[in-house]
């Protein structure tokens, strides 16, 4: 059973370094961000009382799966350019600074404080936009 696992693992690795390359630590966090958004969304839309719709839940992912898609193609016109990450991290840092922001307006709606050190980090990502 152990092998079947592990099999797993290595096929959904070598998937991953093909779309994506080296795997960078922008993209970890991204992936991070993705997860904190949809629950920090998920928790607002129950304070508010707005109820949770599967349908904004499905454009939802939608719109994350389109962005991992266009991260994808990014890397992809990096390599037929030969522009290293160029390309690819731009996008990665343009989505990052979007979710980030979507996690913070969720947090204001659930009344949770951040960090001042962490609102300036923000600042300073969606600047590099």
């Amino acid at each position: 059973m152990q092998w079947v696992f592990c099999t797993i693992a290595a096929g959904l690795g070598a998937v991953g370094a093909f779309v994506f390359g080296i795997w960078q630590e922008s993209l970890t966090v991204l992936l991070i961000a993705m997860g904190i958004d949809i629950i920090s969304g998920i928790a607002a839309a129950v304070k508010r009382k707005a109820g949770l719709n599967s349908k904004v839940g499905s454009w939802g992912l939608t719109r994350k799966g389109l962005m991992l898609l266009v991260i994808l193609l990014a890397h992809r016109i990096d390599i037929l350019l030969g522009t290293g990450y160029v390309t690819m991290n731009a996008a990665i840092y343009f989505y990052l600074a979007n979710e980030l922001i979507s996690i913070i307006e969720n947090f204001g709606v659930l009344g949770i404080p951040l960090p001042p050190k962490l609102r300036e980090m923000i600042e300073v990502l969606k600047n590099k936009k």
